[in-house]
């Protein structure tokens, strides 16, 4: 299809979902109420670090208004020394993460819940509840985690023989490492450092369960995959999935937050103790405390390169927290880093460090961003020592089709030398600059994936069309799988209704997450319209009395293919669907494959308050390769969110912990996101490189925008006062210490 003849697709055509959401009229996870419904309350640990040795509920069970009380022993253990997999996440954590078992390994952590009838007596009766700890050392910070007198979270896990806190690696080599050190004419080697900030969802989890007499469960909840929730949920409780019913709410944002479950299997459990509907919703304060940010990262990067600007010779290590339980996106960092880049030779290796701090979940190319600051950094001060412009040394060191990647694939055609060609070429890069002023630039690589998807695409009986898919949007895939369905059957996308399927309405699709959910669902939706098309010249060939083959199907109707096949009048989609017969309609269930890595290079431009230290951006500019924009205003918005949230990332957000090992900073007073003031206008420029191995050329958008801005904005400020920073955040108190002792910042 190409694009000189798309009508729908590349429009940005009216958000499905906008007025409802405008309006207010939007039904989210905490909007859901049921007749008798109860409410459940989560007691959370005081301590960072603490063995339980009892638990005493009675006198909360005993507390007027109470329905239910629930603790570890009411989900379902799996032995720490046999590993059970589910996606990505080990069933051994899970069960330790909704409800503390042996110990509480954070602050916050969940010890037991209470259903009451109202909130209120719920959080009075989890007070309630007698817990006998005994308190331990505890640990923060990787460089404390991995010192060899650190207090160990999980006496079973060792490393090089000993009981550790390291709990597991990831490496990925190419070429021969040292020599390719031995060629280099400048090698650059810098350690960094990033806290870890929360994804910022506004919307906080929320659940209401329902359990029958007989078993069977319904969960509205907010997630990213009702799939995952169903099957979590039974794995936690010991119920059948087939016995679980998972409804999707709207979502008030994820951002890979919301791809694993904190209250539904405790809301469950709470439901089928009391037999009332129990509905939970976390509090500001339980989500930061309680709920995964990303990781903390302590990196080292070392480059080397030759005088002409030839990359020979790169290694990273990137210890990253996971958090009290094992699991920190380290494959996003060791896989990503050196990605855009065709280097013969390179080592890279991520390393899992737990500590007591809530375990960390997915955020937008989990593990990406943290992996780039730091290449990204060392590789401006490579281009400095070469006294070579940073993106000609990017563009001469760019991935192109048939370049190895160190983690492992060799690239087919992908467009990343044309974001650096267009950064080099727009108006930005040549923008002058005044006093304390600074430019920065950085690229980014993210995997992009497919796998499992589900779509069933109905016809009505007026003409119209239904289609079913199994993803929660959370980045536009209803209004582009409209425009890609109308763009199929050449009719108005205003006659295509998109709905998101529950575990009982559409067949198993994998969860939105790692810029997935439009390239599969897309397959899957094209090959069951494809269906439809065929069903309907296959009626229209029944109606004319002809061969189907002598059927065309064009902008919308049925004609014939040519004067051989007979003199009819052209039969729209109404006119068939309305002359009765078999229903019309296909489903589509595919793993789909095909998925290629995204790439894009960001320019920024800051300036520094000398006075007050506060790191202000003034332009920013990001540049795509967004393989086919098939709704052009979503991909905008997924870009400039990205950024937004890389912004702060580079210069505010930090979890802030107290001398007990508690979060100092829980809410978002304290906790500095950037709001629009804040932030200028964040411009977007999509370069279109279709994937040749998707029937749009679709090419995953969300997780890119969010790997370069750490190190645009890092290398921006550098540029302005002449300090490198090489920890983040750059928040102004930091700054202004740099300012008054430059040292500090080396």
């Amino acid at each position: 299809m190409s694009e000189t003849t798309n009508k729908w697709i590349g429009q940005s055509t009216i958000r499905p979902d906008g007025a409802e959401k405008v309006t207010g009229r939007a039904a989210f996870a905490a909007d859901t109420n049921m007749p008798g419904m109860i409410w459940g309350k989560v007691l959370r640990s005081p301590h960072a670090h603490a063995r339980i040795r009892s638990i005493d509920t009675s006198k909360a069970e005993a507390y007027p208004g109470v329905k239910a009380v629930v603790t570890a022993s009411d989900i379902v253990e799996f032995p720490l020394d046999t590993p059970v997999a589910l996606g990505i996440q080990d069933m051994r954590w899970m069960c330790r993460n909704i409800m503390a078992r042996e110990k509480a390994l954070f602050h916050g952590h969940p010890i037991a819940a209470v259903a009451a009838t109202s909130e209120a007596i719920a959080a009075e009766a989890c007070k309630l509840i007698e817990v006998d700890y005994e308190v331990l050392p505890w640990v923060i910070e990787i460089e404390d985690a991995i010192k060899d007198d650190a207090p160990i979270l999980h006496e079973f896990n060792e490393h090089d023989g000993k009981p550790s806190n390291i709990t597991g690696t990831l490496e990925h080599n190419l070429g021969d490492i040292e020599d390719g050190f031995a060629q280099a004419d400048v090698v650059i080697e810098r350690s960094f450092t990033t806290r870890p900030v929360h994804q910022g969802y506004i919307e906080p989890h929320a659940c209401l369960v329902s359990v029958a007499p007989d078993g069977k469960t319904t969960i509205w909840s907010s997630s990213q995959g009702q799939f995952m929730v169903r099957a979590m949920t039974a794995m936690l409780t010991g119920l059948s999935q087939s016995d679980i019913r998972a409804i999707p709410a709207e979502i008030g944002g994820g951002f890979g937050g919301k791809t694993i479950v904190y209250l539904e299997p405790v809301a469950t459990m709470l439901a089928k103790k009391s037999g009332r509907p129990v509905k939970m919703v976390m509090t500001r304060e339980e989500v930061m405390r309680a709920s995964g940010p990303t990781s903390g990262s302590m990196s080292t990067v070392k480059i080397g390169a030759t005088k002409d600007g030839q990359i020979v010779a790169a290694d990273g290590t990137f210890y990253l927290q996971a958090g009290a339980l094992p699991g920190s996106p380290i494959r996003g960092a060791a896989g990503c880093s050196f990605a855009p880049y065709n280097i013969p030779n390179v080592h890279s290796r991520g390393i899992d460090v737990v500590s007591n701090r809530s375990k960390v979940a997915a955020y937008r190319a989990p593990g990406a961003p943290i992996g780039a600051f730091a290449v990204e950094s060392v590789l401006d001060e490579v281009a400095e020592a070469l006294e070579m412009d940073p993106l000609e040394l990017r563009l001469k060191n760019a991935a192109r089709e048939g370049t190895k990647a160190p983690h492992g694939p060799t690239y087919p055609r992908i467009g990343f030398v044309e974001t650096i060609e267009a950064a080099i070429a727009h108006p930005h890069n040549s923008a002058p600059l005044g006093k304390h002023q600074g430019r920065g630039v950085a690229s980014g690589f993210w995997f992009n994936a497919g796998g499992e998807s589900s779509a069933q695409v109905n016809i009505t009986e007026d003409g119209n069309v239904v289609v079913t898919t199994g993803h929660p949007d959370i980045g536009g895939s209803r209004a582009s799988i409209a425009n890609i369905t109308a763009e199929l059957l050449g009719i108005d996308y205003k006659r295509v209704s998109v709905l998101i399927g529950d575990t009982a309405t559409i067949g198993y699709s994998n969860l939105t997450g790692g810029s997935r959910v439009l390239f599969a669902s897309a397959m899957v939706v094209t090959e069951s319209t494809e269906k439809i098309i065929t069903t309907l010249r296959e009626r229209a060939a029944k109606i004319w009395d002809i061969d189907p083959d002598a059927v065309t199907w064009e902008n919308g109707e049925a004609r014939p293919a040519g004067d051989n096949a007979g003199k009819f009048d052209p039969l729209t989609l109404a006119e068939i669907a309305g002359k009765g017969g078999d229903p019309i309609g296909a489903g589509v269930q595919l793993n789909t494959s095909g998925a290629e890595g995204g790439f894009a290079t960001h320019m920024c431009d800051v300036e520094v308050d000398m006075d007050l230290g506060i790191v202000k951006v003034l332009r920013y500019t990001s540049f795509q390769d967004v393989g086919r924009a098939v709704h052009p205003a979503y991909v905008e918005g997924q870009m400039q969110g990205g950024v937004a949230q890389g912004i702060g990332w580079a210069l505010n957000e930090e979890y802030i912990y107290n001398k007990d090992g508690q979060v100092d900073n829980p809410g978002f007073l304290d906790y500095r996101m950037p709001v629009c003031s804040d932030l200028p206008m964040l411009d977007a420029v999509m370069i279109e490189v279709p994937n040749p191995k998707h029937p749009q050329g679709v090419r995953g958008v969300g997780e890119v925008p969010l790997v370069p801005p750490l190190a645009a904005i890092r290398n921006a400020v550098y540029n302005a006062i002449g300090i490198r920073f090489n920890s983040l955040p750059m928040s102004p108190p930091k700054v202004l210490e740099a300012l008054e002792m430059p040292k500090a910042a080396e």
